[in-house]
């Protein structure tokens, strides 16, 4: 969608400073903030792509005075209310300090423990989905240019990316289609391209002409040049 978070080419935000030695976490907070994320994709059972989709939709005064944790948490007070795992009520409660647990609440079974948790993040997970193969509309080399899509939805196609003319340089195979997955209308697996885009062609004649993007885009955002 076109919102706050696709900043990739917009000016007037300052430069970026990387913080030395940055660590993980600023604070204790914000740890728990993605445990509980983590957590909550079962518990309230959202995608990633639905998860990201959600962000997306914060209203831009509030994207931007918030940091990365602070924006998770708003999107799971929000998936949750959306879901009905949480109430209005109970997040009222929580913010004003007088929100009690349940004296009867029990971890179910298959329920994630905390020695659980650090092996399944390393374990990881994948999109790739193999059994979905279909016949490639595009071959390594040949030139595309990304269709002009402006969804209210979530997508991965950046705007500074769109109706620009690039190279395919790597077919990945296919991988779950986010903008559909973020609907909750399944995972529409698709086949998903490594597309190089001469800086030029993205940021206008004065870049340097040694300068390029690589993106990772998905078939439905392409057209044959």
């Amino acid at each position: 969608m076109n919102s706050i978070h696709d900043m990739g080419g917009m000016h007037n935000f300052g430069p970026v400073n990387p913080e030395l030695n940055e660590p993980i976490f600023h604070a204790p907070w914000e740890k728990r903030a993605f445990g509980l994320w983590l957590l909550c994709y079962d518990v309230m059972n959202f995608s990633e792509d639905e998860s990201r989709g959600g962000v997306e939709h914060t209203p831009p005064d509030e994207y931007l005075s918030a940091n990365y944790y602070e924006r998770v948490l708003g999107l799971l007070e929000r998936i949750g209310v959306e879901k009905g795992t949480l109430t209005d009520a109970e997040i009222e409660a929580v913010q004003a300090g007088t929100w009690k647990a349940p004296a009867n609440v029990t971890l179910s079974n298959d329920a994630t423990r905390p020695g659980e948790v650090e092996p399944a993040m390393q374990e990881g997970g994948t999109k790739y989905r193999p059994d979905f193969a279909t016949p490639a509309l595009f071959s390594v080399g040949d030139t595309i240019v990304t269709k002009n899509i402006n969804p209210v939805t979530h997508t991965r196609l950046p705007r500074y990316a769109r109706a620009k003319r690039g190279e395919i340089v790597m077919d990945h195979g296919p991988y779950v289609f986010p903008d559909v997955n973020a609907l909750c209308q399944g995972e529409d697996p698709k086949r998903l391209y490594c597309v190089r885009f001469e800086a030029h062609e993205l940021w206008g004649a004065d870049t340097p002409a040694r300068d390029c993007v690589y993106l990772d885009l998905f078939e439905p955002y392409l057209e044959r040049a």
